[in-house]
């Protein structure tokens, strides 16, 4: 059984393989796409809708125990939206 991990987008709970890890480095989120960097760890769906949800946000990310700057938010979004776009 893969383990289930829930999404900071839209708060849903899926199979850890169909989410992205991000972690908090020096107040920068930082996309772990290894899922195996250290400290604690975030998950959220690639699709557009969690991203924008989560690009909205203003709140602390309970995982993380942290509130992420609102432009540190929308760089990751960005950056994941280019990623599933165009996967290298």
């Amino acid at each position: 059984m893969s383990p289930v991990r829930t999404c900071v987008g839209c708060g849903q709970r899926s199979p850890k393989a169909a989410l992205h890890r991000f972690v908090l480095e020096c107040q920068h989120l930082r996309l772990d796409s290894e899922q195996r960097a250290p400290g604690r760890g975030a998950y959220l769906h690639a699709g557009e809708e969690c991203l924008r949800r989560f690009a909205r946000a203003k709140g602390p990310i309970r995982s993380l125990r942290s509130t992420p700057a609102a432009g540190e938010r929308l760089r990751l979004a960005e950056l994941l939206g280019e990623t599933v776009a165009d996967p290298r």
